[in-house]
């Protein structure tokens, strides 16, 4: 359950930081609700996760996955130019969370 729960923040962390761009330094109504209640359903998800996943691998998978989907989000949509390389690199960092996740010796708890 906890890597569930850490996968949810991580989607989150992209919301968020999506969110706090287009709000517009916070002016903007609707995208700064979003960031406030995104943040915060990230940090206290992150924070539970915590719990049954050592700190250095559960921060590494909740910050690796947000850039990604950050990164891949806007490629997608026009915000940010695509390249081969960086899909490649971006794949990458898919690819050592899924490390993470496969030599996560940790409790049984772990989903």
């Amino acid at each position: 359950m906890h890597w569930i729960i850490l996968l949810v923040s991580a989607v989150l962390e992209a919301v968020w930081a999506t969110a706090l761009s287009l709000s517009d330094g916070l002016s903007n109504p609707l995208p700064t609700v979003v960031f406030c209640v995104a943040v915060t359903l990230s940090m206290l998800g992150l924070g539970y996760a915590m719990r049954g996943i050592p700190i250095g691998t559960a921060y590494a998978v909740w910050t690796g996955t947000g850039a990604a989907l950050t990164v891949g989000y806007a490629m997608l949509f026009g915000g940010e130019p695509a390249s081969a390389l960086k899909v490649l690199f971006l794949a990458g960092i898919i690819g050592c969370v899924i490390g993470l996740k496969l030599v996560d010796g940790g409790s049984s708890e772990n989903a």
